[in-house]
């Protein structure tokens, strides 16, 4: 099993900045992908950035260039920066983990979700 706990969101006017972070805990090692998911009133839920199997960072287009995803393995921790925010950036913004127990099959973790709201 893996916890996810989301936190930093909260209201930012546009053009502001936030950090998001994710703490994982349970068995970490298991996980191969990390990244983060947002979901808008009425929309479906989206990526916005993750780490591959392989370590490396993808990002929505709509969020290139304003965010950056990192991760502190010591800390089992990911953290979203989000820069230059815009009102359509407001969402709830969800920590998602794939984990792998037995090879190949891997499970899905979400956290409940934190609350970015960005005012114009």
């Amino acid at each position: 099993q893996v916890q996810l706990v989301e936190s930093g969101g909260g209201l930012v006017q546009a053009g502001g900045s936030l950090r998001l972070s994710c703490a994982a805990s349970g068995s970490t090692f298991s996980i191969n992908k990390i990244g983060w998911y947002r979901q808008a009133p009425g929309r479906e839920r989206e990526l916005v950035a993750r780490f591959t199997s392989g370590g490396s960072a993808v990002y929505a287009d709509s969020v290139k260039g304003r965010f950056t995803i990192s991760r502190d393995n010591a800390k089992n921790t990911v953290v979203l920066v989000m820069n230059s925010l815009k009102p359509e950036d407001t969402a709830v913004y969800y920590c998602k983990a794939a984990a792998v127990f037995i090879y190949p099959t891997a499970r899905d973790y979400w956290g409940k979700g934190t609350q970015v709201t960005v005012s114009s």
